[in-house]
């Protein structure tokens, strides 16, 4: 037998079944002594029916005339006779007997006292110096008969009783476990961007100290993303300006040299500090992705910061490759914008650094939430579109980039409970990428 993985279930079963087994254990117990009271009862009854009958067989055998006859006495009315009895002298003869007795059903007289049959229980006294016996029977059946009775009496009430008790029971368990249950329901409903403290009021003492443990741990974990948010806003911020210092330095260095070779390194080196500001700036998003907090407890429109990043990166980038095409209505979400632009940013900037040369990308934003960013290309193969939102990945490795956008999206449609997915060929084409995010949106009532 497999238990129930519910904890209510299991106290429900297991009280249910010990309570049975107790009831009929003591129903069982109870018929056990009954039937030995009532063995008793009816031992007694039987010997008191003899000795009160033995003077009076032998007041009518001594006044009867010489007749060796026995007398079979008739019964007045119609009735269940359970005792029967005979009268024999000390040869074994009949010399009186009931109106159903019969002679089949009591043998040779043995001995005073109690005997039994098969089919009959006994009892025998004597009279006379032994001159005159009388034996009483009582049939079994009808001690039997009665134990059934008995035990049907005892049985019914607990046809009743016991489903009554297990409903009482599973009521009991029911209410006992309601904080329990509230606490599981609690949990349940939280998401993983929820680090507020669990409810500890009315929990019983068993359950309280692990409300405790979590509440802490939610604590120090919203204190680590914290801190790692902080520290993302500062390192951003520090590295920002000596790598444009860098960079501007290098650029002098070109403006200032005609050596061939200067020049040359000093290219290098702009493109080296180039990369390494795209790096540092991906790594910061990937660390917000991971540890800030990406939704707010506002709903805000999406379809404008749609529009600043693809501007943004039409002005400095691309101009005229974005095809943006986003719905009349808004798309109301609590996601912050700031994260919903990393997301358009990379999807965008991955479409254009992998599409094909001069191709359009087309960036769509559905009035259920649903991201769509699409370029034209070469078809990517299965096993490459598996593995392209891990870190540093590329498709080719001759592709520039850091390898982080398509993680750093992966990352923050964790968070947000949604899904990233990658297709290739485009819906509706013969080839090129396309990336479809669902975000969390309010509807429009």
């Amino acid at each position: 037998m497999r238990w129930p993985r519910s904890l209510q279930s299991r106290l429900a079963l297991s009280l249910g079944v010990l309570l049975t087994l107790l009831w009929v254990a003591a129903a069982w117990g109870t018929s056990v002594a009954l039937r030995h009271e009532m063995d008793e009862v009816f031992d007694s009854a039987l010997q008191e029916t003899a000795q009160r009958l033995l003077p009076l067989a032998v007041l009518d055998i001594l006044g009867r005339e010489a007749d060796d006859t026995p007398q079979r006495l008739a019964a007045i009315r119609d009735h269940d006779e359970f005792f029967t009895y005979i009268v024999r002298d000390a040869q074994g003869r009949m010399l009186l007997q009931s109106h159903a007795a019969e002679a089949g059903d009591f043998p040779p007289y043995d001995q005073t006292g109690f005997s039994q049959t098969a089919t009959h229980r006994l009892y025998t006294e004597t009279a006379l110096q032994g001159s005159v016996e009388i034996t009483v029977a009582e049939p079994l059946s009808h001690r039997q008969q009665v134990a059934r009775n008995i035990q049907i009496g005892l049985a019914l009430p607990l046809l009743v009783v016991i489903p009554a008790a297990l409903l009482a029971i599973i009521l009991a368990v029911r209410a006992s476990l309601q904080p329990l249950r509230q606490f599981r329901e609690t949990l349940g409903m939280r998401d993983a961007r929820d680090l507020s403290p669990l409810p500890t009021k009315g929990l019983p003492w068993e359950i309280a100290p692990v409300a405790a443990t979590l509440n802490d741990v939610f604590e120090r974990l919203k204190a680590a993303f914290d801190a790692e948010r902080s520290f993302a806003a500062n390192a951003a911020h520090e590295l920002r300006t000596p790598l444009a210092a860098a960079i501007a330095q290098a650029q002098r260095l070109r403006s200032e040299t005609r050596e061939p070779g200067t020049l040359q390194r000093a290219t290098d080196i702009e493109a080296t500090l180039k990369r390494l500001t795209r790096v540092a700036e991906r790594l910061m998003q990937l660390a917000r992705a991971e540890g800030g907090q990406l939704c707010l407890d506002h709903m805000s429109d999406l379809r404008p910061v749609a529009r600043i990043i693809v501007d943004d990166i039409g002005r400095t980038a691309a101009p005229d490759r974005i095809k943006l095409t986003l719905p009349e209505q808004p798309v109301m979400s609590d996601i912050d914008p700031d994260a919903f632009g990393i997301l358009c940013r990379n999807l965008i900037e991955n479409a254009l650094r992998h599409g094909s040369e001069g191709g359009t990308v087309a960036v769509g934003l559905q009035p259920n939430g649903t991201l769509i960013v699409a370029n034209d290309g070469p078809l990517v193969p299965a096993h490459t579109l598996a593995r392209l939102t891990a870190r540093f990945e590329r498709a080719t490795s001759g592709t520039e980039g850091s390898g982080l956008g398509l993680a750093i999206v992966a990352a923050i449609a964790d968070r947000l409970g949604s899904t990233l997915t990658l297709k290739s060929p485009r819906t509706g084409q013969a080839s090129g990428f396309e990336a479809r995010l669902k975000l969390p949106i309010k509807a429009q009532g």
